[in-house]
């Protein structure tokens, strides 16, 4: 394909009764990655000793962004979801590698453009209330312009190399930011774990590169997909392609085991915290198993390991949220469960339930950080030991709140998404169904006890003491720059479900990014599945009322549960165990050790080596330096002898 030519769209015309624009340019295309992309750029070079500008022109950037990412879900509305983008621009290359950057622009990207660029943008103007005064003001919004240009890369790139890069780039920003407050050591030490758990997971995503270049000899996403359905690469070789790449894709989502850094996340300002969970790093794992997708499922065995590791991550971080005292804690382990759910529903053949669940599960934790940092700038405090009495002090945070848990809890927009799940994993794997059966109720029961803790009953704690970042900590509603996208998210937290149900229009888009022949699960609404989830969930929400509704920070656990609470709270001991076994003993105490002998037996040996030969040498020196002069004259006198026997040699052949 040549360069900026458009590979395929859809053949009719605008619908009698509705206008469309015309079909997004190709340099529009690029500037939804460039403009925040030059933010970071006049931010880092220019701008930095000017923050409120910084602040400004990040806005700017990431608007301009959104609206050209509205452009091109119109233009891929009109053309049926099918791949507008534009071909590759060659970037490198050496010998058969060659590495080209073009744009993927189908139904998929369309909607994870509109995603990325919505929320970061509101997360960007509530980021001006919420760090204002902080030292670092200029930094955070230079940071949080790249971490969006590098998922936008991510999003759009149609070439495996170029996306492995825009990941690592979306690695080192999270990184950046999770270690924002980097005068605390918490936050640098959550900031590296991030970092080094992650890149466990991203061996086996670049292992998958190398084996499919080696086998196919191209990196061209649409390629390597075309040629593994076509059956022209061996079932082992998809097989070990497949399971690298979800090794990346679970290290990024937070899928067990790799899921131990996200928690520890939370030390990063808490727009950040918004951004990572609802909008870019977290679901960039999803996201890459869905472009996969047409791939992962020539390889059944594959689709039940991401489909069982998904179904067990969901129910197994649910568990964990339900004691824990920190708000956004139980933020993290319910981002981590719903991660669970897509991944589950993708495993389960439901690539439109995964990615409609991905699309309302932005809008709602978005609005719920957003939501807990709010309540953190008037408390000073993530403690929900330490809040309670918040409803009539804060109402639109309240009320906002109240409705982002909802439709975590399985109602509103999270209803019609989590239904498709259920729907899947029922005709799929009846085990799977009742795991996320339960994760429904748990779900239900922490997110209302968060609410409860936190806005019911009276206030339990002092605005006196509050983190760093949030220098203005006072029992009051948010100002309008933190307040106005919390009311902004609400609305798709309870409509955004309507856009796949009745009429199936996110459905109708995805499968235009979908090759032909490629077959999902095709969702019907059935009470009989509806039913027992809204009952589960109402349950979970009941229970919680029962126990916390008067803000009972602390209820007395019956003794038979003590052992059960105690696992919970020490998070199954899995971060012990890492760091304990697999870090101390493993790492520092077999590698150490290893590194001992290395060092004893190889390097000191080498070493005592060159010293003996110097010795031994020293030795024959010695021998030589007798002291008699007359020895001295014959050793001169032969070698002058040789000297002139070999030039005359030279000389006279």
């Amino acid at each position: 394909m040549d360069p900026g030519q458009q590979s395929s769209r859809g053949d009719r015309g605008p619908e009698e009764g509705l206008v469309y624009l015309p079909t997004i340019t190709e340099g529009a295309a690029w500037a939804i990655f460039a403009s925040p992309l030059v933010a970071f750029a006049l931010n880092a070079a220019a701008v930095r000793h000017y923050p409120r500008q910084a602040a400004y022109l990040t806005i700017l950037a990431v608007a301009v962004s959104f609206a050209l990412s509205l452009w091109a879900l119109d233009s891929s509305i009109e053309a049926d979801g099918v791949d507008l983008g534009f071909g590759g621009h060659e970037l490198l290359s050496v010998g058969p590698l060659a590495v080209n950057a073009g744009i993927t622009l189908d139904g998929l990207t369309a909607i994870m453009l509109v995603v990325v660029t919505g929320v970061s943008l509101l997360v960007q103007i509530y980021s001006t209330a919420y760090m204002a005064g902080d030292d670092g003001y200029a930094r955070y919004f230079a940071f949080m312009a790249l971490f969006t240009a590098s998922m936008i890369g991510l999003v759009i790139a149609d070439s495996l190399v170029v996306i492995f890069a825009f990941w690592e780039l979306v690695g080192l920003c999270s990184f950046l930011l999770i270690g924002f407050w980097f005068q605390r050591p918490a936050a640098v030490t959550a900031a590296r774990k991030a970092f080094l758990v992650t890149r466990l997971g991203d061996l086996g995503f670049l292992a998958a590169i190398l084996l499919i270049w080696n086998e196919t000899g191209t990196l061209d996403v649409a390629e390597i997909t075309d040629v593994a359905l076509a059956g022209a690469i061996g079932s082992t070789v998809l097989t070990w392609f497949t399971l690298g790449i979800f090794a990346g894709a679970a290290g990024k989502s937070a899928q067990f085991p790799l899921h131990v850094w996200l928690p520890d996340a939370m030390e990063g300002p808490t727009p950040v915290s918004a951004l990572i969970h609802a909008a870019t790093m977290v679901v960039a794992g999803v996201y890459l198993v869905a472009r996969l997708f047409p791939i992962f499922q020539t390889d059944g065995d594959v689709m039940q390991v991401v489909a069982g590791v998904g179904a067990f991550t969901a129910l197994f971080a649910a568990s964990m949220a339900l004691v824990m005292t920190d708000l956004k804690r139980v933020l993290a382990y319910s981002t981590i469960s719903q991660l669970g759910y897509m991944m589950l529903a993708l495993g389960s053949g439901a690539f439109v339930a995964a990615i409609f669940h991905l699309f309302t599960h932005a809008f709602f934790k978005a609005l719920l950080f957003l939501g807990s940092g709010s309540v953190n700038h008037a408390t000073g405090t993530f403690d929900m030991r330490e809040m309670g009495g918040l409803r009539r002090i804060m109402p639109i945070t309240y009320w906002t709140f109240l409705l982002g848990g909802l439709s975590l809890s399985g109602f509103f927009a999270g209803f019609f998404s989590k239904d498709e799940i259920l729907s899947a994993a029922w005709d799929e794997n009846r085990a799977w169904f009742y795991v996320a059966l339960a994760t429904v109720g748990m779900t239900a029961f922490y997110t209302f006890r968060a609410i409860w803790l936190t806005f019911g009953g009276h206030y339990r704690g002092s605005a006196g003491s509050h983190d760093a970042g949030a220098h203005h900590a006072h029992l009051a509603e948010s100002p309008l720059a933190m307040a106005l996208p919390l009311a902004i998210l609400a609305v798709p937290a309870v409509l955004a479900g309507f856009v796949n149900f009745p009429e199936h229009a996110l459905g109708d888009l995805l499968h235009g990014a979908l090759p032909a022949g490629v077959e999902e699960h095709h969702f019907e609404f059935r009470w009989g599945i509806a039913a027992p989830s809204l009952v589960v969930a109402a349950a979970g929400i009941g229970l919680a009322w029962a126990l916390y509704r008067k803000g009972n920070a602390s209820i007395a656990v019956p003794s038979i549960l003590a052992p059960a609470q105690r696992l919970l709270e020490n998070r199954y001991y899995v971060d012990r165990l890492y760091e304990d076994v697999i870090v101390g003993r493993l790492f520092y105490g077999l590698g150490g050790g290893a590194l001992q002998l290395f060092d004893r037996y190889i390097v000191d040996a080498a070493f005592d080596w060159v010293a003996a030969a110097a010795r031994r040498v020293g030795s024959v020196g010695r021998a030589v330096q007798s002291g008699q002069l007359q020895l001295y004259g014959a050793v001169a006198f032969a070698g002058l002898a040789v000297m002139m026997i070999a030039y005359t040699l030279a000389v006279n052949p």
